[in-house]
């Protein structure tokens, strides 16, 4: 009887079948390596990512208020109460004008978007340390996150606006044809949160004690704008000036949209654009320099 013998072949015959196997003109190799010096935005990442860009909108809105007792109703009562407060003290103690129309709404009116801003520019600033372990484990355009963070805040923007209308109705205020333009003044208040958001994210990546100073700033920043008075207690030129403030031109807009105020925003809108602008692009290219060692420090 003859016995056959299988011998298993030499491991230099496997590496010659592999290395004359053809390739297969679906894979692909993608190399990530840090970036050097000033380096493109690419947008176009952040685009291709927009599925994880939805993703962390939403987780942002569900942990805002997961185990709250009264959920989504903060985002009212949040510039309901600084109404109430300005409504006492501005308005019936020290007496400052209102444009000509009711102090309540002619503040609330400035909350509104203040809000928006504040919250957008605090949860901005502190995002990338808050999401540390996914920064180390995955990679991903590092833009989306602080963008979600501001993107989050526009839900509660839209009930805190509810409001708004239910006390326009209420003071018997129609709004005008200028309402068209109110899209434009909320995309001003992102863009500057989200400006400003960018800068502190990165920074506050290397150092903690930014998140402290935040605080602070939107407390100042507050007071900077008209929000409990109005512009116009300025003359020209410096209340064109004060458009370097862009949340000076958000407020003015968003009254001037919605109220028909007559002290209408043009120049300073102008001002507030262009410090805006200047904001977001050098916050996103500074961001995208340190970007490279955000998951080596964070």
């Amino acid at each position: 009887m003859k016995v056959r013998v299988m011998t298993a072949s030499p491991w230099w015959t496997f590496r010659r079948k592999a290395a004359t196997a053809a390739p297969d003109p679906i894979a692909r190799v993608i190399r990530i390596a840090p970036s050097r010096g000033w380096v493109s935005l690419r947008l176009r990442d952040v685009w291709e990512y927009r599925e994880l860009l939805y993703f962390l909108i939403w987780r942002d809105i569900k942990v805002r208020y997961k185990q709250t007792a009264l959920g989504a109703a903060w985002a009212i009562l949040q510039p309901l109460f600084s109404m109430i407060v300005f409504s006492v003290f501005f308005g019936r103690l020290a007496r400052v004008p209102s444009d000509g129309v009711p102090y309540p709404i002619f503040s609330y009116a400035a909350l509104v978007p203040w809000t928006f801003f504040a919250q957008g520019l605090h949860q901005a600033s502190d995002s990338l340390v808050g999401s540390a372990n996914l920064i180390r484990k995955v990679y991903f355009p590092r833009l989306v996150i602080p963008i979600s963070a501001v993107l989050a805040g526009l839900l509660d923007c839209a009930i805190a606006f509810s409001l708004l209308v239910i006390l326009m109705f209420s003071y018997r205020i129609m709004p005008t044809a200028n309402v068209i333009w109110l899209p434009l003044f909320l995309l001003l208040a992102l863009a500057t949160a989200l400006g400003v958001g960018l800068w502190l994210s990165a920074l506050n990546v290397k150092f903690r004690d930014v998140k402290y100073t935040v605080a602070f700033l939107i407390q100042f920043w507050m007071f900077s704008t008209p929000i409990a008075y109005p512009s116009s207690l300025l003359p020209e030129p410096w209340r064109t000036l004060y458009g370097i403030n862009p949340m000076a031109g958000v407020v003015e807009g968003f009254r001037w949209a919605l109220l028909g105020t007559n002290t209408s925003p043009g120049p300073m809108v102008m001002v507030s654009a262009t410090v805006a602008v200047l904001l977001l692009g050098g916050g996103a290219y500074y961001f995208r320099r340190m970007e490279k060692t955000f998951a080596d420090t964070v």
